[in-house]
Formats: structure tokens, C-alpha cells, sequence
């Protein structure tokens, strides 16, 4: 009876182990259009540790699927920021900002507003 339980409790504490290496994250980050969307999730992906990253062109959240054993959310934003997107705690350097196709500069408002439609 004694093996019974050491086992049971044994395979649930490796069930909830496994559980929590894996997180989900949403944050907002700055950006206009699809080539945005693009740079975005590039970078996520291109991070290891990050399985699945998805923005959304409309509200600007980026959902976050990533392993905490590899990878934390703030090194993903300085990835994010590091291709000139802007998230609510970092921010791109004028310079990197500036490298980003016409388009895409999300803090122009004209641009914004062109992006509207």
C-alpha cells in the first residue's frame, strides 16, 4: 500500500513539474501593419525558448507561448525592441526605430492614421 502511494504521489509531482515550465504572456507592443506583424513575431520566434507568438494588428497584443526553464519575458521585449517595436516597459532607440520601413513608423500619426482604413 505504501508503494502505491509513493508512486501516485511521485507521477504528480512530475505531472506538475511539466506543467509550469511552460508560460503564456500577452503584452502590448507597438506596431501598424503586416510587415509589422511580421518583424514582431520573427522576433519572438527567433528566441529560444519561444514556441508560439501571435500579434494582433488591430489591439496591438502580442500573445506569448514560452518556456521559463529557457527564456523571460524581458529578454523577449528586448528582442521585440531590438527590431524598433515598442513595448509598454521598453522602448526602441531613436536609431533602430528609424531603420524600419516608411510604413511602419507606428509614432508618426499620419502614418497611424493611414493604417486606419
Amino acid at each position: 500500500m505504501k508503494k502505491v502511494i509513493t508512486i501516485t504521489l511521485l507521477f504528480i509531482g512530475v505531472a506538475t513539474y511539466a506543467q509550469n515550465k511552460n508560460a503564456k504572456a500577452s503584452i502590448e507592443v507597438d506596431g501598424v501593419c503586416m510587415m509589422c506583424k511580421s518583424r514582431i513575431e520573427k522576433a519572438c520566434l527567433s528566441t529560444k525558448g519561444v514556441k508560439s507568438a501571435i500579434w494582433n494588428v488591430k489591439t496591438h497584443e502580442l500573445k506569448l507561448f514560452f518556456d521559463e526553464r529557457k527564456i523571460d519575458l524581458k529578454t523577449i521585449q528586448s528582442n521585440i525592441v531590438a527590431v524598433g517595436h515598442d513595448t509598454k516597459e521598453l522602448k526602441a532607440t531613436d536609431e533602430i526605430y528609424n531603420s524600419i520601413d516608411p510604413c511602419c513608423k507606428y509614432r508618426d500619426e499620419e502614418v497611424v492614421k493611414d493604417h486606419e482604413d
